[in-house]
């Protein structure tokens, strides 16, 4: 999946503390017009590729955020929500379905749900 980005190493930054994605790959146009990463955690095969581009100064519409992210974790569900909202970062959690949203600095959404 590819998100664009306003601050490629904000964003690179909120990845790698809300979900443990790192850095793996990186390529830069010769005249500096773009910049793409690739993230992902080790082992996995998942990529999450974020794009900056230069001369997009403006923040993204991203509509309605019906498009979003889902992510299932492993480990302390409880812990890794409460993680998330010291962060300061979940927008909206639904206990009954065992799921909730964070967002990141662009305003993606990311939907966090336990692994089964």
């Amino acid at each position: 999946m590819n998100i664009n980005v306003s601050d490629l190493e904000r964003s690179i930054k909120f990845y790698k503390e809300a979900l443990g994605l790192e850095k793996i790959k990186e390529t830069t146009h010769p005249e500096g017009k773009f910049k793409i990463v690739f993230l992902s955690r080790p082992g996995e095969n998942f990529r999450l590729e974020l794009t900056w581009l230069r001369d997009h100064p403006q923040p993204y519409e991203l509509g309605d955020n019906e498009t979003h992210l889902a992510i299932r974790i492993e480990g302390d569900y409880d812990e890794i929500r409460e993680y998330h909202r010291q962060m300061g970062c979940i927008c909206f959690e639904n206990e009954e379905m065992g799921l909730y949203f964070i967002h990141d600095p662009d305003d993606y959404w990311i939907e966090i749900l336990k692994w089964k």
